[in-house]
């Protein structure tokens, strides 16, 4: 089997930290867009269901969190999922992508298309955090067997859009247009080799019907139970280097007779770091170089032939994406001609994730929906996040909207955050996720009948 490698460095989730200010509603976008929703049949169907569908989801969450699965490897998370909705008596589509799934609910009345959706794998994390239903599975990654964790949430995404799912499939006679369900895998990245996610399910054609519209979300520890969201550029482009250093090998007894790639490695990942701190003017291009794996030798008294170094690079604009890697290349060739080494440089090995845009009209037109859905916990107030979301690539084909879901337990300012062994998703906030979702559908459909 092809070496699993999810982008476990490339995609860590940066979120912001917790802001005692992201706790309350943020009045500029409540006067812009008027709190006050308007009720429709699916919010009211909805108020008199959540307690009962709140039940399904959390028993649902919990399953998918004790049995995780990488990317393009989620064999038994797709099938439970395609099992749920076949017994919505919804015609489910399997395979895409190698291991996701999509399906339609028809609305009885005439109105947009609207895709909503879910990425469904797990990390190569061992979980620590001693929940009952905690996970306890294991594989084989980079050759070492780890533990594997829904360490990024992506259990509570599924639930949540099953949840959903579960709504609108029995509420068809209130929905005026269509769904898109999309359960997509691979969103941490594909195996090394294999092409995967959000990409690899446009070019097999699930937009072939187009949608109007595509919304998300993503559960993060940064906003106690808040709903957050951010105009424009809201998440990081982001790409994996690695860079190979080829020296000579000799005992360690006698450094002297090596052409040594370790002391260039040291050498050249320090340097890195100076393309930000001195090539770039970060006042208006925020950018991260990040070194996330080092590998050299195999004994203490032995220098190696090779060492390697592996991270990942963030930006939002091209042009600083394309002065990183000419900087890169420079430092990285250079200093190995100083140590009588070589380096190789190479970019988008597992390939890349373009910035995250929301668009403009659906923040200003919608954020009445996520304030009315969370009680007002809201902020449409934060800066732009330099972790990376496939989501991208569906909101460069259609409108989109991605936000984020505080689910920190209440009255906890500071918790563990995405993609570490101690995160965790409590329960008790994912009922503003559904009515997000339901709320937008709702709102968005009302102002689109005519679609």
């Amino acid at each position: 089997m092809k070496i699993l490698h999810i982008f476990c460095f490339l995609l860590t989730f940066s979120l912001l930290p917790v802001s005692a200010q992201l706790m309350s509603m943020d009045p500029e976008a409540i006067a812009s867009n008027n709190t006050k929703s308007t009720t429709s049949p699916l919010k009211e169907a909805l108020s008199q269901d959540i307690d009962g569908l709140m039940t399904k989801i959390i028993k649902w969450r919990h399953h998918f969190h004790q049995y995780p699965e990488l990317g393009n490897r989620e064999f038994k998370t797709s099938k439970y999922i395609a099992e749920l909705l076949t017994d919505l008596g919804l015609e489910v589509n399997t395979g895409i992508a190698y291991t996701g799934l999509t399906a339609y609910i028809r609305g009885e009345h005439p109105g947009p298309l609207m895709a909503l959706r879910a990425d469904i794998d797990g990390l190569p994390v061992t979980e620590m955090t001693n929940l009952p239903f905690a996970s306890i599975e294991t594989t084989q990654y980079q050759g070492n067997e780890v533990g594997v964790m829904h360490a990024c949430g992506h259990d509570a995404h599924i639930a949540v859009l099953l949840g959903v799912a579960d709504f609108l499939s029995r509420n068809t006679d209130k929905l005026h247009g269509d769904i898109l369900l999309i359960f997509q895998p691979a969103e941490e990245g594909p195996p090394e080799g294999e092409e995967g996610g959000a990409e690899l399910m446009l070019k097999e054609g699930i937009f072939d019907e187009r949608p109007d519209v595509v919304f998300g979300m993503h559960v993060t520890n940064s906003y106690n139970g808040a709903i957050a969201v951010k105009a424009g550029p809201a998440m990081a482009s982001a790409e994996a280097f690695r860079i190979n250093i080829t020296g000579t090998q000799s005992h360690g007894s006698t450094p002297w007779s090596s052409n040594d790639p370790i002391m260039a490695a040291f050498d050249i990942g320090t340097s890195l770091q100076t393309i930000i701190s001195r090539r770039i003017d970060i006042r208006e291009n925020p950018a991260v170089i990040s070194v996330g794996i080092v590998k050299a030798g195999s004994r203490n008294n032995i220098i190696p032939e090779t060492a390697m170094l592996e991270g990942t690079i963030r930006t939002f604009k091209k042009e600083i994406s394309d002065l990183i890697h000419k900087e890169m290349r420079t430092i990285a060739t250079n200093i190995a001609k100083a140590h009588n080494v070589e380096a190789t440089v190479d970019f988008a090995i597992y390939g890349s994730y373009p910035v995250t845009v929301n668009n403009p009209d659906l923040v200003k037109n919608y954020s009445k929906s996520l304030i009315e859905a969370s009680d007002g916990l809201f902020t449409s107030d934060i800066s732009a996040s330099t972790g990376a979301e496939d989501f991208a690539f569906f909101a460069q084909e259609v409108p989109g909207l991605y936000f984020f879901l505080g689910v920190n337990k209440e009255n906890v300012a500071v918790a563990p955050g995405n993609h570490t062994p101690y995160f965790v998703v409590h329960d008790s906030a994912l009922d503003s996720g559904v009515k997000s979702f339901i709320n937008l559908v709702s709102d968005y459909s009302a102002d689109h009948l005519n679609n």
